[in-house]
């Protein structure tokens, strides 16, 4: 699973959420990677994100998204998408998330793309 446009990571990402591939989804990051897990918490490198993402793949999430904004530069580029995943906690109690990506992605020297932040929460960040 290698995303070969910007905009392509963030199908990749839904689809490999929704089938349960957390090792798909843990492929799609740079090594030293910034994962924002909820607004002022952030999660710097693969091992750091390969935790986080373990709490959200425990929720078996379903979810959909929206693609609003891709601005590239060169190697680098911003996406910008409407989200929403929904799943179940540890509590058996549904869990329901919504955002707005501000993400930057890169593209690697194979030509594929990988996140370098990942940051589902948009400018929530910004008020932490």
């Amino acid at each position: 699973m290698s995303a070969t446009s910007p905009e392509a990571l963030h199908d990749l990402w839904f689809d490999g959420v929704t089938r349960g591939d957390f090792e798909a989804v843990a492929a799609l990051y740079e090594p030293m990677a910034a994962f924002v897990t909820q607004p002022g918490q952030v999660a710097e490198g693969i091992d750091a994100i390969r935790e986080a993402l373990t709490g959200l793949f425990a929720l078996r999430p379903r979810g959909t998204l929206e693609k609003l904004t891709v601005i590239s530069a060169g190697d680098v580029a911003l996406l910008v998408s409407r989200w929403s995943l929904s799943g179940t906690g540890a509590d058996g109690q549904p869990v329901a998330l919504s955002g707005q990506t501000a993400d930057v992605v890169r593209r690697q020297g194979d030509g594929t793309w990988r996140f370098a932040i990942d940051n589902p929460w948009g400018d929530a960040v910004a008020g932490a």
